[in-house]
């Protein structure tokens, strides 16, 4: 589309897209946000403390090379002592699906599921202020 333009000028690394506006002799810029999401993994019947095991462990050691991956945080629920949720941000989609479809993902798949009582959960994001992280 010759009226849209996209890429990584911006000196923060951030994603733009720009698009042209016909009633104005001008381009307009839009920020695009880090997509983030919520998942909510529920464990089996006393299963959590395993769960959080495999996660501390292979959970951590994919994401430590994947660059894209600002914040990859687990918690527990306190609530619910069979739940885990996860919170993280990517610092654009492309690195959120180079996550989401990567090998070592599938690995950690395997892995947890034997302590999953189900599949996750998964509730996406798009951030809009916040303290203590560049959006």
């Amino acid at each position: 589309n010759q009226n849209l333009e996209s890429g990584r000028a911006l000196p923060s690394g951030r994603t733009y897209r720009c698009r042209w506006m016909p009633h104005l002799p001008t381009w307009e810029m839009i920020i695009v946000a880090k997509p983030a999401l919520l998942a909510k993994l529920t464990a089996k019947d006393g299963q959590r403390d395993a769960l959080l095991s495999v996660i501390a462990d292979l959970g951590m050691r994919n994401v430590s090379g994947e660059p894209g991956t600002e914040i990859y945080v687990a918690h527990k629920d306190q609530n619910d002592e069979n739940v885990v949720w996860f919170y993280e941000m990517y610092s654009d989609s492309d690195a959120l699906a180079a996550h989401g479809g990567s090998d070592a993902m599938k690995d950690f798949g395997r892995a947890t599921g034997e302590y999953m009582a189900s599949r996750p959960d998964l509730i996406f994001l798009e951030p809009v202020c916040a303290k203590g992280l560049e959006l």
